[in-house]
């Protein structure tokens, strides 16, 4: 699978750790920065690159989802959702990470690095990534709603 990257300074550390652990596992990991620690960088542009990233992949029929990582993980989810056809869950435990696939069919998770240890933080990203979308269709059908609000801007 191709993982797209994006964070800040806050989350820095933990997303070269995180792009380490997913390249030996096996994945292709798209970095969309930060590229150097730079305390006054800023998350948005880094985010809203790597759900850029997931969407022209999915589109593209690449299999690809995407982390978005800070301090909370609040504002990079915020900055990921600006991207048409993002849908990023802030999970804060596995099962927050599990639902957001299984129930939302979220293709971007964002994690705070400074809300977990590494290994907590790790294992955040490993459940999303491994979790397949459920399918089942009253989560397809809000989801539905969601996507035709986002192309209509008609609200339901």
């Amino acid at each position: 699978m191709r993982v797209h990257l994006g964070t800040d300074h806050a989350g820095f550390e933990f997303k070269e750790a995180l792009a380490k652990h997913l390249s030996e596992i096996g994945h292709d990991v798209v970095d969309h920065g930060a590229t150097d620690y730079d305390a006054q960088d800023d998350y948005p542009a880094f985010c809203i690159a790597a759900g850029l990233g997931v969407v022209s992949d999915r589109e593209a029929g690449v299999n690809a989802l995407g982390v978005v990582i800070g301090g909370s993980g609040n504002g990079e989810q915020i900055a990921a959702n600006k991207v048409s056809g993002v849908r990023a869950a802030l999970a804060w435990n596995i099962d927050t990470a599990k639902l957001g696939r299984q129930h939302n069919d979220a293709n971007v998770v964002a994690v705070g690095s400074r809300q977990h240890s590494e290994a907590e933080a790790l294992s955040i990203v490993d459940a999303f990534l491994a979790e397949e979308f459920s399918a089942e269709p009253r989560h397809q059908r809000r989801i539905d709603v969601i996507s035709k609000y986002e192309s209509d801007r008609v609200a339901p």
